[in-house]
């Protein structure tokens, strides 16, 4: 499969950065009485890339038309674990940013190996990984700040 537009691919990519960036930054400099407010922000939008990193393995199962019953069938199933990660990483904001950590880092050892069979280009998987390396940072300085604030 070739991605027409690489650049676009890693503008759009990198833009979804910056709600972590910000977010994280934001709980180093807040007055603490607003402190929870950005740790519950991070929270939820890393519950929501988290889900959309488990959806695009449905896009492609359900866009190809040359996959195999049994590689569909893995990334369907895979599709929805993001999701239930996400999901339990609401148990409270301390366990959640672990949860999410570990999260980020299972879905980009998953994806380096369902990618190869998906024919994408191998820059996608390097930006996937400084992707990775970014989010996973940036919520364990946010987890930092919230016990040190």
């Amino acid at each position: 499969m070739d991605i027409p537009n690489k650049q676009l691919v890693n503008k759009l990519g990198f833009s979804g950065l910056i709600p972590f960036i910000l977010l994280s930054l934001a709980c180093w400099i807040v007055h603490p009485d607003w402190l929870g407010y950005f740790i519950k922000a991070q929270l939820s939008y890393g519950i929501i890339i988290l889900s959309f990193l488990g959806g695009l393995h449905w896009g492609v199962a359900l866009m190809s038309r040359n996959r195999n019953t049994a590689d569909t069938r893995k990334a369907l199933i895979w599709g929805v674990i993001p999701t239930m990660i996400a999901w339990c990483s609401m148990v409270n904001m301390g366990v959640g940013f672990l949860v999410q950590i570990i999260g980020f880092v299972v879905a980009y050892q998953v994806d380096k190996r369902l990618y190869l069979s998906y024919e994408l280009p191998d820059w996608f998987i390097i930006l996937r990984l400084r992707l990775t390396v970014v989010v996973v940072t940036a919520l364990a300085l946010t987890f930092v700040a919230a016990n040190v604030r």
